[in-house]
């Protein structure tokens, strides 16, 4: 649950503090970007409170995350690659704290 929370809270933080003149937009955007959790739904099972996202899910796939990260530097797709790569951060640190390992 704290996990969950912070794909809210992070986000926030960032774009209150960040994007101070457009924050609800910002905010809104990276928000979207939790929709790449979408992939969970083709696992079996679909949640699985031990699995580490990372490397398992289809959109959460290692050689990925450099693409996301690369979408921050395009200033048309700044706030979707910090959605995505903040996502992939917030999962890679539950995998750390659960698993006791980085990615799958």
């Amino acid at each position: 649950m704290f996990h969950l929370a912070l794909h809210f809270l992070v986000p926030l933080f960032i774009a209150i503090a960040f994007f101070r003149k457009d924050w609800q937009r910002a905010y809104l955007i990276m928000i979207l970007t939790m929709l790449v959790d979408l992939d969970h739904l083709l696992a079996n099972p679909i949640y699985d409170p031990l699995r580490c996202s990372i490397g398992f899910h289809l959109l959460h796939k290692l050689w990925l995350i450099p693409l996301y990260v690369l979408l921050i530097f395009f200033p048309k797709s700044r706030l979707v690659g910090m959605g995505l790569t903040l996502h992939m951060a917030l999962d890679s640190i539950d995998c750390q704290v659960t698993n006791g390992v980085w990615s799958n």
